[in-house]
């Protein structure tokens, strides 16, 4: 017996197989996922989303708010919606938590002791949130190029 899911996704196949084979029709979409990024001001969530996009980053100025952005990759696109890392803006993360998929967590290597302290303490906050504590994280350890980098292992929570 074949069933009808079997069937959509051979027929899916052929399609696709078709596609390819005869350069006609629009190409299969790429699937999307919802990301929420985070971290301190000037952890440099704006300059790694944007250099993903291949955009600029000689004038990057801290995000006042949100900002979203659509990084495409050959096989998915992520809608990365950024939030500003002010202190008057961290308390108002949790808002833009809901239909995220995944979450990045930029912290800056190169900060002082105080400022590690506090991503720590809100990378804790966010991986012991209702809405985020299942999904996948991404920590980046930013500004390794900078001679007060601390290394992955130091910097681990």
């Amino acid at each position: 017996f074949v069933t009808v899911i079997q069937v959509h996704i051979a027929l899916g196949f052929v399609a696709t197989c078709f596609r390819a084979l005869c350069c006609k029709g629009p190409p299969p979409p790429r699937p999307e996922y919802d990301v929420v990024c985070i971290g301190l001001t000037g952890s440099g969530k704006t300059s790694l989303l944007s250099r993903l996009c291949s955009e600029n980053t000689d004038n990057v100025v801290p995000t006042t708010g949100f900002s979203i952005k659509a990084v495409p990759f050959q096989n998915a696109i992520l809608n990365v919606k950024e939030l500003g890392g002010a202190d008057n803006i961290k308390k108002y993360w949790s808002r833009y938590y809901q239909g995220s998929q995944g979450v990045i967590f930029v912290l800056d290597s190169a900060s002082s002791e105080e400022d590690l302290e506090i991503a720590r303490n809100e990378l804790h906050s966010a991986l012991q949130h209702p809405q985020l504590c299942t999904l996948p994280f991404l920590i980046l350890a930013n500004h390794q190029d900078k001679p007060a980098a601390r290394s992955v292992q130091e910097v681990r929570v």
